[in-house]
């Protein structure tokens, strides 16, 4: 991405937004549209449904359809889904649900908890693709939570034949980003898996950022990806300064990704909802915290 015109399909800010759910647990669709609107009108450029922050793993296959057509009919911006799981006839089942509902892509992470070759990780994300029908696929590289790291020659071939557009690259290794990235062909785009990786991955390359923090820091996200654009290096490690607090916010041992998310989201008013079991239960002061994040971004953004 060398310039503000060359943006990449999706946007550089893209929301993995959380699920809400009533208090008794069940889905709240209601709240699922007014958080997504309220979402790209803060700042996101698409939004990302049904992944590792909207608790995929506890969705029912039919929850995920209904939040996918009513999302995407409520919002003017790409919607992708998660439709990935450890079982590739299952995820191919999704993935061609997902289509029908009217998605604009499909967020694939590799096959978590059986720990795969990477022959069998490629041949999973392929399935998904072709049951993809033509819509982007992005790989979604994340070993500390799938065990396997998806290696840089599988990621290479998956990306020369076609059939992923891109990656959602939370491995935490700039170094090795920076190598994908050279050797990539010239229309695939890395997204940041990590808000905090964002501004190293962007120096490498990275279009953007598929954030979890975007939920309340969108705007400010979108300002230093855009100061990094225009060649303000000083702009954007201020606004990533800014952002540090954000960053160890939203996910810790004591109270992990999306538990602070749905936190803040309460604490600013928007549908949020528990987290559903194993999730929970919120630690002691997390809200105080989540306060604390929100009026010192906004102070400093000021």
């Amino acid at each position: 991405m060398g310039s503000i015109a060359d943006m990449p399909r999706f946007g550089p800010v893209v929301c993995a937004m959380v699920t809400p759910f009533h208090d008794d647990g069940e889905l709240d669709v209601d709240g699922a549209v007014v958080l997504a609107r309220w979402l790209v009108e803060h700042g996101n450029d698409a939004l990302v449904l049904s992944g590792t922050t909207g608790e995929s793993p506890t969705l029912t296959d039919g929850e995920k359809v209904v939040l996918w057509k009513t999302v995407k009919e409520a919002v003017n911006v790409p919607v992708l889904a998660g439709t990935s799981t450890a079982d590739t006839a299952h995820s191919v089942k999704l993935t061609e649900a997902a289509v029908e509902a009217g998605v604009d892509g499909i967020l694939a992470v590799s096959p978590y908890y059986n720990r795969p070759s990477q022959a069998g990780i490629a041949a999973h994300i392929r399935a998904l693709a072709a049951a993809a029908n033509g819509l982007p696929v992005l790989l979604y590289d994340i070993p500390v939570r799938t065990g396997r790291k998806v290696a840089t020659r599988t990621i290479l071939e998956l990306a020369n034949e076609g059939t992923i557009a891109g990656v959602k690259d939370a491995t935490g290794n700039p170094a090795a980003t920076a190598e994908l990235i050279a050797e990539a062909p010239g229309s695939f785009e890395l997204y940041s898996g990590n808000d905090g990786d964002t501004l190293p991955l962007l120096s490498v390359g990275a279009v953007g950022v598929i954030s979890v923090e975007s939920h309340w820091a969108g705007a400010v996200l979108g300002e230093m990806v855009e100061a990094h654009l225009k060649g303000d290096v000083d702009r954007a490690r201020a606004l990533n300064a800014r952002l540090i607090p954000s960053h160890r916010f939203q996910s810790s041992e004591e109270a992990p990704n999306p538990l602070p998310t749905k936190v803040m989201l309460r604490v600013l008013g928007l549908p949020a909802g528990p987290c559903r079991p194993p999730m929970d239960p919120v630690p002691d002061g997390l809200e105080d915290v989540a306060r604390r994040v929100v009026a010192e971004l906004t102070t400093a953004h000021a």
